[in-house]
């Protein structure tokens, strides 16, 4: 007999793995010859790490490295609880200096959950709003995020 394949919701996965699979439908898996100094799933090259420009990473190495760079960034955020991942999947795209400086993280921190505005105001690129980012942070707090 031939088994049925049944679409799962993502929100059936644990918080971490949700991040994981957002990170990894915006940001694709990057061409290094391309998009240097960036690799894998939005990875930028850090200095001493063994990469270089051209380097073809397989999925597996990117996801392992999409992974790690999440856990670190999660971990800046332990002490936010259950937000920890919401700041760590931000700061994944934009930095932990810029979500450190977020009015996000200062109205969490502060015991605001009115976050919605504030959060999606982070989608700009090169200056300009940019829609992918928007439907990418929207789809982050509706996933990530517990009011």
């Amino acid at each position: 007999a031939r088994e049925q394949k049944t679409k799962r919701s993502i929100m059936e996965l644990p918080l971490f793995e949700r991040a994981v699979l957002i990170i990894k439908k915006f940001e694709t898996l990057h061409d290094s010859r391309r998009h240097w100094p960036y690799l894998g799933y939005g990875h930028r090259k850090l200095p001493g790490e063994k990469y270089l420009r051209g380097y073809q990473m397989s999925e597996r190495e990117a996801d392992a490295l999409l992974r790690k760079d999440l856990r670190k960034f999660c971990a800046l955020y332990r002490d936010m609880g259950k937000d920890s991942i919401l700041l760590g999947t931000l700061a994944y795209n934009i930095g932990p200096g810029a979500v450190n400086r977020s009015s996000v993280y200062k109205m969490l921190k502060s015991g605001n959950r009115n976050i919605f505005k504030a959060y999606t105001s982070h989608c700009h690129y090169k200056g300009k709003w940019h829609k992918g980012i928007y439907q990418r942070r929207c789809m982050e707090i509706m996933a990530l995020f517990a009011p």
